[in-house]
């Protein structure tokens, strides 16, 4: 499975990593990927791997917890 975010379609990134010295040398910048439960808008509730920016921002619409069935 690719490390990428089902909601925004995020993928990891190729960058430098520079040195105090300016020596570059190839680095990868990963999303940072989140495991939660998603429910859909007809009540299907299924895990997905999102981007903490999709958390943040409300797009990811975690279920209710029924405090009925824990009493």
């Amino acid at each position: 499975m690719p490390k990428q975010c089902e909601m925004c379609g995020k993928i990891t990134q190729v960058g430098n990593h520079v040195s105090h010295s300016n020596i570059k040398t190839k680095k990868r910048f990963k999303p940072n990927l989140q495991k939660v439960r998603h429910q859909h808008a007809n009540g299907q509730v299924c895990t997905l791997s999102v981007c903490t920016r999709c958390l943040r921002s409300g797009a990811v619409v975690k279920p209710l917890v029924n405090t009925a069935e824990k009493a």
